[in-house]
């Protein structure tokens, strides 16, 4: 009997040394990342679709070389809308494809069972996970921001020949930058909490992917019949109620938070009754709260199973 002890102890001490920290299962997390080619095709599809939009709104804007030599500042201050705007739009869906390859297909390939076997707890793998994306996550949004200067640097080269127009830039237009940027930074991680929740909940890549990526323009689209409910009931209580979808109070959040002077209007639908900032942080910070708690009772709850 004192030999079984023995084994048994000699055993559990074994599995506690082969068992990761939880810095070294983020870090294998990002090396997994980095391995597959879902993580870098997607990225180059983001970082092209964000340059397009980038270059082609300066060069169909005609009075381009009269504006920037007249009013540099008000040139800036409209190319950093449009670069955060189009960051936050594409670098959210590219969030929703990483949290379904990195979470789902654990679930879908069945590798999930040999890291909880190995005495790493669910949530803790979970949080691991949601961690290493919001690393990544980091990281691409400044690569995104780096190719948006670029950009930038590139059509004042051609249309101006010169970059005199940054020395135009004021401390509060840094400081305004800097809270696009949070608002930017709220976007996504509400969006990569979306992803989690959908991707605990179907427990594979395909059902994570296909809800996490038809929730925003199903959010969207759903404002418009609620205004065609309104033109048909004359009923403000459909107004109303877009005032709590998450996709258009993310939308207006920007022109919410920053001063109304700058005049930025909403990076698509916006909600159909007036909102402030106050409220779209709010609505941002319930929906993140909703699909946090669902994604960690799933994870607490559920056994896997073979």
């Amino acid at each position: 009997m004192s030999t079984a002890i023995v084994t048994s102890e000699a055993e559990r001490a074994q599995l506690r040394a082969s068992t990761q920290s939880f810095f070294g299962i983020v870090r294998g997390e990002l090396l997994k990342m980095s391995r597959r080619w879902s993580t870098w095709i997607p990225l180059v599809l983001v970082l092209l679709f964000i340059s397009a939009g980038m270059l082609i709104r300066l060069l169909t804007n005609g009075n381009f070389n009269e504006t920037i030599a007249q009013h540099p500042l008000d040139i800036m201050y409209s190319e950093m809308n449009n670069g955060l705007a189009l960051i936050r739009i594409f670098t959210g869906l590219y969030f929703l494809v990483l949290v379904a390859y990195v979470i789902g297909l654990e679930y879908q390939m069945g590798t999930i069972r040999i890291l909880v076997a190995r005495g790493v707890g669910k949530l803790t793998l979970l949080a691991a996970k949601v961690t290493s994306v919001a690393i990544a996550a980091l990281l691409v949004m400044l690569l995104s921001a780096v190719v948006v200067v670029i950009c930038i640097c590139i059509l004042l080269l051609a249309k101006a020949g010169n970059l005199d127009a940054f020395k135009a830039l004021t401390g509060q237009f840094w400081a305004d930058t800097g809270t696009y940027t949070l608002t930017v930074l709220v976007s996504a991680a509400v969006t990569i909490l979306l992803g989690t929740a959908f991707s605990m909940l179907g427990r594979s890549l395909t059902i994570g992917l296909s809800a996490g990526l038809a929730w925003f323009p199903v959010d969207n689209i759903g404002a418009q019949f609620l205004q065609l409910a309104y033109l048909i009931t004359k009923n403000d209580f459909w107004k109303n109620v877009t005032a709590y979808f998450l996709g258009p109070n993310l939308n207006t959040m920007a022109a919410q938070v920053l001063p109304a002077k700058l005049g930025f209007n909403s990076a698509g639908i916006a909600p159909l009754v007036k909102v402030d900032g106050a409220h779209t942080l709010w609505v941002a910070l319930v929906y993140a709260a909703f699909f946090l708690v669902v994604s960690v009772v799933l994870t607490w709850r559920r056994d896997i199973k073979e």
